[in-house]
């Protein structure tokens, strides 16, 4: 007689190919209304960045138009713009964020 539980292990080999996450660049866009204050906090509060990190990246923003915060898989890229634009908006603030794949 043989086991039962033998006979119903399935033999399933492990996917030793396991691809990386694709990445996405997450991009702040400029107006001419959102404070460069709100702009520090929010790199500081959401990317934690430093102070004088976020100051640089907040300048880039204001003076080159845009500029990318940070490079995060997918989801989490998208669920932080998210964040970052609820954030904007409940201070009434137009803030823009668009992600970006990496190439």
């Amino acid at each position: 007689m043989s086991d039962p539980e033998t006979k119903n292990k399935s033999k399933i080999a492990p996917n030793a190919k396991v691809k990386e996450p694709s990445q996405f660049r997450v991009i702040y866009i400029n107006d001419e209304v959102t404070t460069m204050e709100f702009v520090v906090e929010t790199l500081k509060i959401m990317f934690y960045y430093d102070e004088s990190a976020a100051v640089a990246i907040t300048e880039k923003i204001h003076d080159e138009g845009s500029a990318v915060v940070a490079v995060l898989p997918y989801e989490i890229a998208e669920q932080k713009g998210v964040e970052v634009t609820l954030l904007a908006r409940s201070h009434r603030f137009p803030l823009s964020v668009k992600l970006e794949k990496e190439v």
